[in-house]
C-alpha cells in the first residue's frame, strides 16, 4: 500500500447492514402463492439504495452498476510513477486516498465488502515471498478498505495443460461474490472456491477441506543448488542451498531440522522451525525439479483461508477455453456459475460437448444441485459471461448467456433430479449471421453479463477482444414469456410447408439450403438496437452502429448506457418506442472499451484501453464528457463506487479516489 498523504485517509463511514428480507420489494406482491421466494442476506434494492458496500460484480444479482453513492469527486490526478523504480511522485496528486500494486495485467473488477477490497489479477506484484513476481499465477488479492494495505492472497498455480486452458499472465479475470464473512469466486484452474474474507488474520482455520498444500520453493535438479540439496537430503541434512531457498521464500530455518525419507530418493519431510513456526514441510522430486510444500494454517497470515473447493474440470469434465472466468452470484443458499466450457486450441473441436455449461450449487457446502449443457455442440468459442438472478413476473429466474449466442433463463431453485427447469431461451443473433474463425464473421457469442431493470432483461453480444471490432446487437427482452422467445425462427421450406430446424452452430439459416427466417409470434424482443440513422442522411455511419461489446449495460431513470469494443458510448431510452430503439447519442472515446459504465452521483464513468476515464453528466442531453482523466495505464475494468469513494483497477494498480 502507498498512502497519498500522512496520516492515511480516514476510513469510509460505516453503514449498517439492512435486515434480512424474504423477497425483492418490486416483485414480492406479484409472486404467485405457488412460488417460494428465498431468504436473502440483503435485498438488491437495499444494496443499491444504501450507497455502502458493493459486494459483487454489478453490486447485486441484478447486475445494474448504479449505486446510490454521493459526494464523489469529478476530478483527480494520480501523480506520476517512475517506470524503473515504481517511485510515486505525489506533487500533483489530487483526490487519491491511496493506491495498491496489482499484477502486470488486471481484468477483474474490484468489489467492496466487509471492510476489504477484493481484486482479481496476476502475480506481477509479488505480494507473497514464496512466489517471485516472475512466477505466473492467478491471484485474488484482498486489501484494507481504509488505507489499501495488502491483507492476503489466494494463489492459483498455472495448469500444466498451458494456454488452451489457462492463458499466460491473464490471472483471475472474474470478480468475487461476498456475503457476510464468506467469499465465492472461480479460479483460473476451473474451480469454484469459497473463502473466509478475513483469511487467517482472525487466527482461525475455517476450512471444511483437508489442509491445502502450498508451494514454498523449487530447485532445478540440473542446477548446482538442486544437486547440493539432493545430496544433503540423501544424508539426512538440509544443505545450505536448500536453506537459502527456504529463507528467500520467507521460511527461514531456525534450529535443528529432522529430515525423514518418505520414499527413498523422491520424497522427504522436514520437521523443525521455519519462518518462526514449528511445522513439517514436504519435499517432492517432481520431474526436473525439487519442490518444497507446506500446509497452510493460521500462521500463514498472508494466505487465503479456503472453506471448500469444487473442481469443475475434474468433477464435471469441463474443458475451459483459454480461461475459466465467471463472476458468480447467489439467490439465498443457491450459487450460480458459468463453467466456461469451450473449444480446444484448434478453435474447431469441442473436447467436452456433454459437459455442463451452467450449474447451481449449495453455496454453504459446495454441493452440486443441478447442471445444464444447453449450448451443447453449438458453443462458438468460449463461455465467459456471468449469471444474473432476478424475480421476474413473480418467478425467480437465473439468467445465463451461453457460448452459442443464446440467452437462457432457468427457474432459480434447487432443481429436480439434478436438472434445472428451462423457462425461456432467446437467440441474440439474427438467423442469417455466420460464425467465422478469428472474428471475421457476423455471428457473435455473449461475454457481457445480462442486466435486469424494471422487470426487463438487457444484454448485448460480442466476441473475444482479440477478434477485433464487428457488428453488435443490443436487446431488450421480456422475461415473462416462455419457450423459444427469439425474434425469429429458423425454418426449412419443403414444398408448401415450413419445417422448423434445430439451431446450427455456424449459421442458423442458409438460404442456399432452402432455409428462411420467419417472425416468431412468441417473440420476447421488446426492442433491438444494431444501427440508427441519427442524422437521417440515409446512410449508416460508424458512430451510428452498435458494435461488439464485452461490457454490460447500466440503467437509471430509464436512461441506458453501454460502451462497445469500438470505443463508442451509446446512450438510449431503456423503454424504446413502438418496438424500436430510441437513441439519445453516441460518443467516440477513440479507444477500445472493455468495461462497463458506472452511474453514480449524477454522473457516468467509463474507462478505456488508453487509460482514460470519461465522465459524463447523467442524462440524455449530455452527449460530451465533462472530463477525461488518464489513469497511467489501461483501464480494462469497470469503475466501482462504494462508501463515498470510486475504486478503479488499472492494468497494474488499484486506486481509491475520494474528495480530500
Amino acid at each position: 500500500m502507498k498512502p497519498a498523504e500522512e496520516p492515511a485517509a480516514p476510513s469510509p463511514a460505516a453503514t449498517e447492514s439492512p435486515a434480512a428480507d424474504t423477497s425483492e420489494t418490486e416483485t414480492a406482491a406479484e409472486a404467485p402463492a405457488t412460488e417460494t421466494l428465498v431468504s436473502e442476506a440483503v435485498e438488491p434494492e437495499k444494496v443499491m439504495e444504501a450507497g455502502g458496500d458493493w459486494p459483487q460484480w454489478g453490486g447485486t444479482r441484478l447486475r445494474n452498476n448504479t449505486p446510490n453513492v454521493s459526494g464523489l469527486p469529478l476530478e483527480w490526478n494520480i501523480g506520476k510513477f517512475d517506470r524503473r523504480t515504481g517511485e510515486w511522485d505525489k506533487s500533483k496528486v489530487l483526490n487519491v486516498a491511496w493506491y495498491s500494486n496489482l499484477g502486470s495485467q488486471t481484468y477483474g473488477n474490484p468489489v467492496v465488502a466487509d471492510g476489504r477490497i477484493f481484486v482479481g489479477t496476476n502475480n506481477g506484484a509479488g505480494h507473497l515471498k514464496r512466489y517471485d513476481p516472475q512466477v505466473d499465477l492467478g491471484c485474488l488479492l484482498a486489501f484494507d478498505e481504509t488505507n489499501g494495505d495488502f491483507l492476503w492472497q489466494h494463489s492459483s498455480e498455472k495448469l500444466i495443460t498451458g494456454r488452451v486452458h489457462d492463458w499466460p499472465l491473464q490471472g483471475i479475470c472474474c470478480s468475487p461474490l461476498v456475503e457476510g464473512d464468506r467469499l465465492w469466486f472461480v479460479t483460473s484452474r476451473g474451480e469454484v472456491r469459497c473463502l473466509d474474507t478475513a483469511g487467517f488474520k482472525d487466527d482461525e482455520d475455517d476450512g471444511m477441506v483437508d489442509p491445502e498444500p502450498a508451494r514454498v520453493a523449487d530447485l532445478m535438479l540440473a542446477s548446482d543448488p538442486g544437486k547440493a540439496a539432493m545430496g544433503g537430503l540423501a544424508k539426512g541434512e538440509v544443505a545450505e542451498a536448500l536453506a537459502t531457498a527456504l529463507d528467500t521464500a520467507g521460511e527461514t530455518v531456525s534450529g535443528d531440522v529432522k529430515v525423514e525419507a518418505v520414499t527413498e530418493g523422491s520424497k522427504w519431510t522436514l520437521t523443525g522451525n521455519f519462518g518462526g513456526v514449528d511445522r513439517t514441510l514436504t519435499i517432492n522430486k517432481e520431474g526436473p525439479r525439487l519442490s518444497v510444500y507446506k500446509e497452510l494454517g493460521i500462521h500463514d497470515k498472508n494466505d487465503a483461508d479456503v472453506i471448500w473447493v469444487f473442481n469443475m474440470m475434474k468433477s464435471l469434465n469441463v474443458s475451459q477455453h483459454n480461461m475459466c472466468s465467471c463472476s458468480v452470484t447467489s439467490y439465498g443458499d443457491l450459487l450460480f456459475v458459468n463453467t466456461s466450457n469451450g473449444l480446444d486450441e484448434s478453435h474447431i473441436n469441442l473436447p467436452s460437448p456433454d459437459a455442463p455449461t451452467f450449474i447451481c450449487m449449495d453455496k454453504n457446502t459446495g454441493k452440486l444441485l443441478w447442471s445444464d449443457a444447453s449450448p451443447g455442440k453449438n458453443i462458438l468459442h468460449g463461455q465467459w459471461s456471468s449469471p444474473t438472478v432476478a424475480v421476474l413476473g413473480g418467478v425467480p429466474q437465473a439468467i445465463f448467456a451461453g457460448g452459442d449466442g443464446w440467452i437462457y433463463s432457468f427457474k432459480a431453485d434447487s432443481g429436480n433430479a439434478g436438472k434445472g427447469e428451462l423457462l425461456w431461451k432467446f437467440d441474440g443473433n439474427p438467423k442469417d449471421t455466420e460464425w467465422k474463425l478469428g472474428g471475421e464473421g457476423t455471428r457473435n457469442n455473449i461475454i457481457a453479463t445480462p442486466t435486469v431493470y424494471e422487470g426487463r432483461v438487457y444484454v448485448a453480444v460480442g466476441q473475444d477482444p482479440e477478434h477485433g471490432e464487428g457488428q453488435g446487437h443490443l436487446w431488450c427482452i421480456d422475461p415473462t414469456m416462455r419457450g423459444d422467445i427469439s425474434p425469429q425462427l429458423a425454418m426449412k421450406v419443403e414444398g408448401d410447408k415450413r419445417v422448423p430446424i434445430e439451431h446450427k452452430r455456424i449459421q442458423a439459416v442458409e438460404a442456399e439450403e432452402g432455409e428462411i427466417a420467419v417472425d416468431n409470434p412468441n417473440s420476447g424482443a421488446i426492442w433491438h438496437y444494431a444501427m440508427y440513422d441519427a442524422n437521417a442522411d440515409g446512410e449508416i455511419d460508424f458512430e451510428e452502429e452498435m458494435h461488439r461489446t464485452i461490457g454490460s449495460i447500466a440503467i437509471k431513470d430509464d436512461v441506458l448506457y453501454v460502451a462497445d469494443f469500438s470505443g463508442l458510448v451509446h446512450c438510449l431510452d431503456a423503454n424504446g418506442k413502438d418496438g424500436q430503439p430510441v437513441v439519445h447519442f453516441t460518443y467516440d472515446m477513440l479507444a477500445q472499451s472493455w468495461g462497463s459504465p458506472l452511474i453514480a452521483d449524477g454522473h457516468v464513468f467509463i474507462g478505456d484501453e488508453d487509460g482514460d476515464v470519461a465522465i459524463f453528466e447523467f442524462g440524455p442531453e449530455n452527449n460530451e464528457p465533462i472530463e477525461e482523466i488518464n489513469m497511467g495505464s489501461s483501464v480494462y475494468s469497470t469503475p466501482v463506487a462504494a462508501n463515498g469513494r470510486i475504486y478503479i483497477s488499472t492494468k497494474d494498480k488499484l486506486f481509491a479516489i475520494e474528495k480530500q
